[in-house]
């Protein structure tokens, strides 16, 4: 029996994202939220309606996206800190294994001597994991991850798709 293919890049080429995530890596953070657009601008209404066919909402998607990209960095942000914030479980898991990494890796290499006991390293990574890993299934880590994929989602994508393009950038695309 044959596998069925899915040619990825057909599907990806209509909105560029291969050149949109590769400019992504090329920024550093400073450089990201350097050109956040006002929020007047981000949050025009006057300038919200539905698109009158499906080129031109792929029109505006790949116009807003490229050009409020920080924007939607910072909304993507503020959506992991809503849904962390409402999974203290997962929050507690976050924090367990940060401050017990930094522990482990403040020891460089040492094997921590608790009473008569000695611990090497890779067993104290090892029971890091063994008690991380179950409290991050029992919090719902999945949940919570595909909570935000639709949330930032439905969010950011609507707001691309709605916000129609500036005036000047409209007819900037248009032969004369």
């Amino acid at each position: 029996m044959s596998r069925i293919q899915i040619p990825i890049d057909i599907l990806t080429s209509r909105f560029n994202m291969g050149e949109r995530f590769t400019s992504l890596r090329a920024n550093t953070i400073g450089n990201r939220f350097a050109n956040l657009k006002p929020i007047s601008e981000f949050l025009d209404v006057k300038r919200v309606n539905k698109p009158q066919n499906f080129a031109e909402m792929q029109s505006r998607v790949n116009y807003n996206l490229g050009h409020f990209s920080s924007n939607y960095a910072v909304v993507f942000l503020m959506l992991c800190v809503y849904g962390l914030l409402t999974s203290p479980w997962l929050l507690f898991d976050i924090i367990f294994v940060t401050v017990g990494m930094y522990i482990i890796g403040k020891l460089d290499g040492q094997d921590l001597e608790f009473g008569q006991q000695r611990f090497s390293t890779v067993q104290l990574y090892t029971g890091l994991w063994v008690i991380a890993i179950p409290i991050a299934l029992i919090s719902g880590v999945f949940s919570v991850m595909m909570w935000l994929i639709g949330a930032s989602g439905v969010v950011i994508l609507g707001h691309a798709a709605l916000l129609d393009k500036p005036i000047d950038e409209a007819f900037s695309g248009e032969a004369v």
